[in-house]
């Protein structure tokens, strides 16, 4: 029996007073939808983010270290309009080599953690 019904969020860690540069990263400039945090977790920092049908969560952390060969792999419709958007703000786009039927590239957000972002594309009828 299969007891997983698939991934409810994501936790990126970030350093101490991450809110701000957080906000502006993941809100401004990936669109993604700020998520009140329950009252009980407030104290503890950090954002809680809305991605499509799941929710990253900024989570702060002390003795913070970047995730940079872990990652999150996001999903996107269309990653060529999100190309451009990165580019114009200056972030850096990390090509990598393609996989059949998937386009992706990754970025690091102000923190150092490493992201993945992908679309689907149609493969040739063989």
């Amino acid at each position: 029996m299969n007891l997983y019904l698939g991934i409810d969020h994501v936790q990126l860690a970030a350093p101490p007073g991450c809110e701000a540069a957080a906000r502006k990263f993941y809100v401004e400039i990936l669109g993604m939808a700020e998520l009140p945090k329950p009252a009980a977790l407030q104290q503890r920092g950090g954002i809680w983010l809305k991605c499509g049908m799941h929710q990253v969560h900024i989570g702060v952390q002390v003795d913070f270290t970047p995730a940079t060969k872990a990652h999150a792999a996001i999903r996107v419709l269309d990653i060529t309009a999100l190309r451009v958007r990165l580019a114009a703000q200056k972030i850096e786009l990390i090509e990598d080599e393609a996989l059949p039927g998937l386009d992706r590239f990754y970025i690091h957000d102000p923190f150092r953690n490493r992201l993945e972002f992908v679309e689907a594309q149609l493969l040739p009828a063989p």
